[in-house]
């Protein structure tokens, strides 16, 4: 657990490595789009909403209500409301800011999956003030099923579900898992993690560096990402976020650079159905018996501090680090980074005509990623599928 990845090792250089090709042609084969949707997970907003919205995100999965009461105490915690909601308005404020001040005249939209206000409700919404081209944001940045898939099959549904099939155009962005505005505000943070670390007197080269993401099913992670790519163990839903994390990695000066090693949080299935490990808690406490001294997490899969940053790694990883004496700090997510929202309007103008040649931008070898999800990209696995 202590030793550096045994993947590809990072470039020696101080600053990642910034790839860009010229996006694709936008000519008349693209549409105009005329408004933009942010795509978001939803979340509760008082006490009587914790368990239906439990209801939605499990919904088909067995998940027996014990499990959910378990879960619905992190919200009840905070008078169950859950952070994601505010940090989306947050977010489309600062998009529409972002976009006014580059002169693009595009509404923005928000629509959640599992509450409101729900996909459906926003793209009809959009449509009855006239848009019917609608680019979406999801919020978030790799490819499995519950993080790329599920999100365009959303689409599809809302656009068959409020009779707008055939009416409305519904896209979204690729995976933006290496670009750099979401990529920058962790390498920002996890520089001023150490910093903090240095200044209790612990060094750099005594700090292990756990990357965070949210645990998928092992079957759904081998499935994630073009079927014609041999990706190896973990699929291309691990081996983005290996890479991303070589990136931030080699933008730390290379004497004394920590150790690092990729953790999964935030487990939802059924005990006997594998997932990607290992837990962060068991990670960490692994870190420990090896005689480490502080551990910096990155929450490399999420883009804002929702609750399962908030519960899982601020709650229970920050508690197993103190319990077994381990100095423990969290690095931010890209939230409302100036970096992050500038990027995602970047990403929308890889899609959109504006009279400039759209520039593609990526930090790994790995993309930029396609539009279009190639046949058989992400499904979901066949035996875990929701009946």
């Amino acid at each position: 657990m202590a030793t550096r990845s045994a993947r590809t090792r990072p470039a020696r250089t101080s600053r990642p490595r910034r790839r860009s090709t010229p996006a694709p042609d936008v000519g008349s084969a693209t549409p105009a789009y005329d408004a933009v949707l942010l795509l978001g997970f939803g979340g509760p907003e008082g006490q009587d909403d914790v368990i239906p919205f439990l209801r939605n995100v499990t919904r088909g999965r067995g998940i027996p209500e014990s499990r959910l009461e378990a879960v619905a105490t992190h919200y009840r915690a905070r008078g169950g409301i859950s952070p994601v909601n505010e940090q989306n308005r947050a977010l489309k404020s600062a998009l529409e800011s972002e976009l006014a001040g580059r002169g693009i005249d595009l509404p923005v939209y928000w629509g959640n999956r599992n509450w409101v206000p729900y996909l459906g409700d926003a793209v009809a919404e959009a449509a009855a003030a006239g848009h019917t081209r609608l680019l979406a944001l999801t919020t978030s940045a790799y490819s499995s099923y519950s993080s790329c898939r599920q999100y365009r099959e959303d689409l599809a549904q809302a656009a068959a579900h409020t009779a707008l099939a055939g009416r409305v155009t519904l896209d979204a962005v690729r995976p933006y898992f290496d670009h750099p505005g979401f990529v920058t505000p962790f390498i920002d943070g996890l520089r001023t993690a150490l910093a903090a670390l240095a200044g209790r007197n612990v060094a750099t080269g005594d700090t292990h560096i756990l990357f965070t993401t949210h645990s998928i099913p092992s079957a759904d992670a081998a499935a994630s990402g073009p079927r014609d790519v041999g990706w190896g163990p973990g699929g291309a839903y691990v081996a983005q976020h290996r890479a991303v994390a070589e990136v931030i990695m080699a933008a730390l000066p290379e004497t004394g650079r920590p150790d690092w090693s990729l953790a999964y949080q935030s487990r939802s299935g059924p005990a006997g159905m594998p997932w990607l490990e290992p837990d962060v808690n068991d990670a960490i406490t692994g870190l420990a018996a090896a005689g480490g001294t502080a551990v910096v997490v990155v929450p490399l899969g999420f883009i804002s501090d929702h609750m399962e940053v908030i519960w899982d790694l601020d709650t229970e990883a920050a508690a197993t680090a103190a319990a077994r004496g381990l100095a423990f700090l969290r690095v931010p997510t890209p939230g409302l980074h100036p970096a992050f929202v500038a990027g995602l309007v970047d990403l929308l103008l890889e899609r959109i005509p504006t009279g400039a040649t759209p520039v593609r931008a990526a930090l790994t070898s790995l993309g930029p990623w396609r539009d279009v999800c190639s046949p058989g990209c992400c499904e979901k696995a066949a035996a875990h599928r929701p009946v």
